[in-house]
């Protein structure tokens, strides 16, 4: 089988449930309007799952070009209207400043309605990427990876790649194959990327990707037999940059060009 795109994820609003398009176009950024906007609490921290699981059940729809936000929340009520900026926000995310700008708009208020806290919504000026000022605006990892980590952990139902919130999800490639790719080159649908590192893991990825709760000990078994990759400890996929932007689709085929391509470009 033909390496493939199988599924692809987006979080407008990061910490937020997923969204899965049939198609992106990939950007020198990253994929457009991807982790447009993020949350920080009363001190300025960034709240993610980590912090509060259960975000992943409001979701989000965001359109770029009419700058309309919307956010549904579980018990039905949805949240909507045009994005206005305020003023700007000295805030940092992982240590490196992260320029940002206050929403404006009823979304807070829902949003803390919902938490249980007062929260500050964000619009990034670059994508809210956790390794962006790594040259991670882009990421994928293997259905095979996820079936390893299924044998490893001895459970019966399928790993959900979802609780990995990876951009790309492919199949017809062996198990944590993508961590050879490293260093080189990966043409995607009509995009090419170039592979930085490895995707060292947290508490998130132990919750169910629909609830927010946690119900599988990843990171233990991740311990057992991937406690250190190239760059992180505890590796699960891989993160890069685009090199070439281009529309990617769902059936898209991926192809691994090696390290020799890097020295062409």
């Amino acid at each position: 089988m033909e390496p493939h795109v199988v599924r692809i994820s987006i979080a407008p609003v990061k910490s937020l449930g997923l969204v899965h398009p049939e198609e992106v176009e990939l950007e020198q950024g990253g994929v457009r309007g991807n982790r447009r906007f993020w949350l920080v609490d009363e001190r300025g921290r960034l709240l993610n799952n980590k912090r509060n699981g259960p975000m992943v059940r409001v979701s989000s729809e965001w359109d770029e070009d009419t700058r309309e936000l919307a956010l549904v929340f579980p018990d039905g009520r949805r949240v909507e209207g045009v994005v206005e900026l305020g003023d700007a926000v000295d805030t940092e995310m992982y240590g490196h400043p992260h320029p940002s700008r206050r929403v404006l708009g009823p979304w807070e208020d829902a949003l803390a309605h919902h938490v249980g806290r007062r929260l500050t919504l964000l619009w990034a000026e670059s994508h809210a990427s956790d390794r962006g000022f790594r040259g991670g605006t882009v990421s994928l990892v293997s259905r095979a990876s996820l079936e390893r980590l299924r044998q490893e952990a001895g459970v019966e139902k399928p790993v959900d790649g979802r609780r990995f919130r990876m951009l790309f999800e492919i199949d017809g490639v062996g198990a944590h194959e993508e961590d050879d790719w490293l260093g080189t080159q990966v043409r995607i649908g009509a995009a090419t990327i170039v592979l930085n590192g490895d995707v060292g893991r947290c508490l998130v990825t132990s919750h169910d990707p629909d609830r927010g709760v946690t119900d599988l000990d990843t990171l233990g078994v991740l311990a057992k037999y991937r406690r250190q990759g190239r760059n992180e400890p505890l590796p699960f996929g891989v993160y890069g940059s685009v090199v070439v932007p281009g529309r990617v689709r769902v059936g898209d085929p991926v192809h691994a060009l090696g390290a020799a391509s890097l020295a062409a470009t």
